[in-house]
């Protein structure tokens, strides 16, 4: 709403495996569809091309779809806010808590303003429900993957109803837990760890699926790290500090990654979690924000 007020036309591509919480490649496939569509149409992109802004797991999938030949040269920006560089890597976090890469490195970054406030917290539940949505066809027999699925994707939405209508939530929470009470087992216990939001407990069963997937083949359609082609567009990574989601080290490893290949810029907030602001900001938070918010837009 607020970069319409400004004069930016603004399209929302609704990707079906996002709106599911699914992290597909085909969600990557999707996204770069819409933004070759949105580049041919005169009245949403005068000058042929598009700025981009990915927000959570989709900031991620649009860093790979921006790099693909059909639309690399009809991007004029991508913003990835709250980002992946590895999916992988995130779920391992997720899965163990443990945060790959050189933490002492990448908190040295001259790519990433703000590297320096790398932090590493216990993942949150919500991020291990999203992965234990997107595995559960290799955590329990097939004809338990649906129910299993749908008992999360509520658990979820009461999740994001919790940020706007909390009475709401607590209905959506009860009903969930009605409705995973008759699973039967392993499911009903999976989502007991999912409602008790016992991290550890359902870490410990997903990290051996989560290593196995190390080496699947649709990684590199998930995670610009993989990927075959690093975008040609200015590439600008916001993240928020204390993310326990996707963690902000993701940021500072893929500006490093990105460093000579791409034109990179990033920045870690303190003002931000995951991929909303509520935190009460400095003069120097503030300016920081600002600063980076103004050269997307200068472009």
């Amino acid at each position: 709403g607020d970069l319409v007020e400004t004069g930016f036309r603004v399209v929302t591509v609704a990707a079906p495996d996002l709106q599911q919480f699914r992290i597909t490649p085909d969600a990557t496939d999707l996204i770069e569809d819409a933004i070759l569509w949105v580049s041919t149409q005169p009245e949403l992109a005068a000058d042929g091309r598009v700025g981009v802004i990915g927000i959570s797991f989709s900031g991620g999938l649009s860093a790979v779809a921006i790099g693909r030949d059909r639309i690399r040269d009809r991007v004029a920006f991508l913003v990835s806010f709250g980002g992946h560089g590895d999916l992988w890597r995130v779920m391992h976090y997720l899965a163990t808590g443990e945060v790959l890469g050189d933490l002492s490195r990448a908190r040295q970054s001259r790519v990433v303003i703000g590297a320096a406030d790398v932090q590493v917290h216990p993942p949150h539940d919500y991020g291990l429900a999203v992965v234990l949505l997107n595995v559960a066809d290799q955590m329990v027999p097939p004809d338990q993957v649906g129910p299993l699925r749908a008992a999360i994707d509520q658990f979820l939405l009461a999740s994001s109803q919790a940020m706007t209508d909390p009475p709401l939530a607590e209905q959506t929470f009860a009903a969930v837990r009605v409705q995973s009470d008759q699973l039967p087992e392993p499911a009903r216990t999976l989502m007991t760890h999912v409602h008790t939001r016992n991290v550890a407990a359902l870490g410990a069963r997903l990290s051996p699926v989560v290593d196995r997937l190390q080496s699947h083949p649709g990684m590199p359609a998930v995670s610009l790290e993989r990927a075959p082609r690093a975008p040609a567009a200015p590439v600008y990574l916001l993240h928020g500090a204390d993310d326990n989601v996707i963690p902000s080290v993701e940021t500072v490893l893929l500006g490093e990654y990105l460093q000579g290949k791409s034109d990179v810029h990033g920045l870690l907030s303190t003002l931000i979690t995951h991929a909303e602001m509520n935190r009460a900001p400095t003069a120097t938070d503030v300016w920081r924000l600002a600063s980076f918010w103004r050269q997307v837009f200068s472009r």
